[in-house]
């Protein structure tokens, strides 16, 4: 476990700040992840609103549980990547065409440009950008159900 020198804490406007071993405070601090889709928890930097690294997390469970909680919703807050659980349809193999999708923030709609716009990420990972710039994420395209990969195997 790493030893940590500071300590986490938001304002009065709801900024979270960072207070190090000196007492020397730095306020608006963002949390930005190394690898946010094949370690999320792992390799955090700390950075001002320069973008100057402040500190670094080797794991984001070195933390104590409320100021871990404290980066997470901070984190929370600027990232907006929902999960595929399964793809219900599609309007066509053709593209574009509108997905309509199962996610962890609910069932939705997107429509998917060009094959080019499904990434590979790692071996198992992918990423989906829809016309408006929003990433869906499928963690693991192996594991989806039988109809999901049927539909993503006409795409690949």
């Amino acid at each position: 476990m790493t030893t940590i020198n500071f300590s986490l804490h938001r304002d009065a406007f709801g900024r979270l700040n960072l207070t190090d071993a000196s007492g020397t405070v730095y306020e608006s601090i963002s949390p930005v992840r190394a690898f946010p889709i094949q370690a999320p928890e792992e390799g955090l930097a700390l950075v001002n609103t320069d973008g100057k690294e402040i500190a670094w997390l080797d794991q984001l469970s070195d933390l104590p549980a409320a100021q871990a909680d404290l980066v997470r919703e901070e984190l929370a807050g600027r990232e907006f990547m929902p999960e595929v659980t399964s793809i219900v349809s599609v309007s066509s193999y053709a593209t574009p065409c509108t997905w309509t999708v199962r996610t962890n923030r609910g069932d939705t709609e997107f429509v998917l440009r060009g094959e080019e716009d499904i990434r590979r990420v790692g071996t198992e990972s992918l990423l989906i950008s829809d016309t408006h710039g929003i990433n869906f994420l499928i963690r693991d395209q192996f594991g989806m159900d039988k109809h999901s990969k049927k539909i993503l195997d006409r795409f690949l």
